[in-house]
């Protein structure tokens, strides 16, 4: 990517190096829709944010660091973080709305966010109650030996896929998919899940047309964003973990359902051809 024009954003938060306090949120749940690329089972994920240690009191810990951070990854994601809010931003106004901008916050090991405790094994996650994206910057390291996806881009697509999750919390339909959880069977809420997902992938996708006529984006940068979205698909995550492929669990998508609606935001950059919730084929 071309990032030396691009501002930082300072909606940064650094909690890196910091302690953090346990206990889980009566949002907790929230962070189990929405627990990033890894396709985790929301059980497995609110057990795990169930575990972590709250030995640490907010007394002993120091005050984050605001803005953008000064080394080489923190001033990557910040400038990545600000093309997302310079398009989005944009996106809004044409519509007739304000764009809300988000808070990055980067951690090591564990968080706590207004959803709930979360942890790096979870991956990054985005939590509507604060309207806060969290990662810890070792995901990129997996990202690229674990997942085999490596890149600049492929790193800036996870931020653009947790921002996706961020606009969908400002247009309501985070809160029509909490709806759902206790009145639909689980298979039915896996499938909406799906559908929520697909949705980030494509608005994420809607992001990247506009950083690629902003002139962003180098040669082999929509490659690494589409060999992401295909190395973070439910068919492949669950065939490396298990052995075998089962549909019906699935909650993220397929990695050709999430490379298909990463091309589609992408080639049109319109939000309106990301509506995954009515088309009848994903």
């Amino acid at each position: 990517m071309q990032l030396g024009g691009q501002r930082g954003s300072g909606n940064i938060q650094d909690r890196r190096g910091l302690g953090v306090g346990g206990g889980l949120g009566i949002g907790g749940v929230i962070i189990a829709i929405v627990a990033a690329f890894l396709g985790l089972d929301p059980t497995a994920v609110l057990n795990t944010v169930e575990q972590v240690s709250p030995q640490t009191t907010q007394g002993q810990q120091a005050a984050p660091k605001q803005g953008a951070p000064a080394d080489e990854m923190g001033q990557f994601v910040s400038k990545v973080l600000g093309s997302t809010e310079d398009v989005w931003k944009e996106i809004f106004r044409a519509g007739g709305q304000r764009y809300q901008e988000p808070t990055l916050v980067l951690y090591e090991q564990a968080v706590r966010s207004a959803c709930g405790m979360g942890q790096s094994a979870m991956g990054p996650f985005y939590c509507p109650n604060d309207m806060k994206l969290y990662i810890d910057l070792a995901f990129y390291r997996d990202l690229k030996t674990r997942f085999r996806a490596p890149g600049d881009f492929a790193q800036a697509y996870v931020i653009a896929h947790e921002v996706g999750h961020h606009v969908q919390n400002q247009l309501g339909v985070m809160s029509k998919m909490e709806s759902l959880r206790g009145r639909v069977s689980k298979g039915e809420y896996n499938q909406a899940s799906v559908r929520l997902e697909l949705q980030a992938d494509c608005f994420a996708g809607v992001w990247a047309h506009h950083a690629a006529n902003a002139n962003l984006l180098e040669s082999g940068d929509v490659e690494e964003g589409l060999n992401a979205a295909s190395a973070i698909g439910d068919d492949r995550l669950q065939q490396q973990t298990q052995g075998r492929v089962v549909p019906e669990s699935f909650t993220h998508g397929s990695s050709a359902q999430r490379v298909r609606w990463f091309k589609k935001g992408m080639e049109s950059g319109r939000m309106s051809d990301c509506d995954t919730f009515s088309t009848r084929v994903l």
